[in-house]
């Protein structure tokens, strides 16, 4: 079976579990319905963990409810059972753990349950303690090196936490020579595969000349549209500026440790992506 976080391509079949770290906030919410629309449309495993200081504060029933969502999705009847959950092809596991060091304790989770996806909600404000401020997101995700799905927090992302709708028609895949653009290009071609929306349009942006363009294949789909959009300027400015011209509902990118996209992708230039996107980002590791 293939592995989602290698050079090869992957297909539903490689996303195994969904590991989806919460801090019961409503950003992690939205962040939940995400997890769980992506654990549906593959068939995967669900694994909803928190980190608290203390053990008496929580317990497993202030993690959103999965049945009760599904319900309210139409995908269970109201008044289902735990065996309907299971009859559904999914697997659900919640962990709560006592440790007053969240990124050590998030990494020791991964380290013991292999998850083929990370999703996550970011809180985009400095001074922010909840426990997916950045300083916890960025660092999961860069030294687990485990495909991860952030989702701003102020924003609804492309799933709706009230119904399971999925919106996602613009995609935004900034594409250099290092790293490879072909993995988030495959990345972005499975994931459109998995959640079967209508129509998408995916735009390859590059920042540059345009006698330097990157070669990626792209998919021939009666339902896909693609375009490529070269520019050039400050790379985070073009990012952005291009995920609001074109009403960004998901950026997919590959990253190299602090790297990154573009030679000079580096941790501040992903930070600043994370910080400033009004959409989520999908961040597709590539493996040293």
């Amino acid at each position: 079976m293939n592995d989602l976080n290698n050079n090869s391509n992957f297909d539903n079949e490689s996303l195994n579990t969904v590991f989806h770290p919460s801090d019961f906030s409503k950003a992690s919410e939205i962040a939940f319905a995400h997890a769980l629309k992506l654990t549906i449309a593959a068939n995967a495993n669900l694994e909803l963990f928190h980190v608290t200081q203390d053990s008496h504060s929580s317990n497993v029933d202030h993690f959103p409810s999965v049945r009760r969502t599904l319900e309210q999705w139409k995908v269970l009847p109201a008044g289902s059972t735990s065996s309907q959950v299971a009859d559904l092809g999914i697997s659900i596991k919640k962990k709560i753990v006592s440790s007053s060091d969240t990124v050590r304790s998030v990494l020791h989770q991964l380290e013991k349950n292999h998850s083929d996806l990370i999703v996550l909600a970011t809180h985009q404000r400095d001074g922010i303690s909840h426990i997916l401020h950045k300083a916890v997101a960025e660092p999961v995700s860069r030294q687990s090196e485990i495909m991860t799905l952030f989702v701003p927090h102020g924003t609804e992302g492309f799933v709706s936490l009230k119904d399971g709708n999925i919106n996602l028609r613009n995609i935004l895949i900034p594409i250099a020579h290092n790293p490879d653009p072909q993995l988030a290009v495959d990345t972005a071609s499975t994931l459109m595969n998995i959640l079967e929306p209508e129509e998408p349009t995916f735009t390859l942006l590059h920042v540059g000349d345009e006698s330097n363009l990157p070669k990626a294949k792209t998919y021939t789909k009666k339902n896909l549209t693609w375009k490529t959009v070269i520019t050039k300027g400050n790379i985070v400015d073009q990012i952005l500026s291009m995920e609001k011209e074109h009403s960004t509902d998901l950026i997919v990118m590959t990253t190299q440790g602090h790297v990154g996209l573009m030679d000079n992708f580096r941790g501040s230039t992903t930070e600043k992506i994370l910080r400033n996107s009004n959409c989520p980002v999908l961040a597709v590791p590539v493996k040293q």
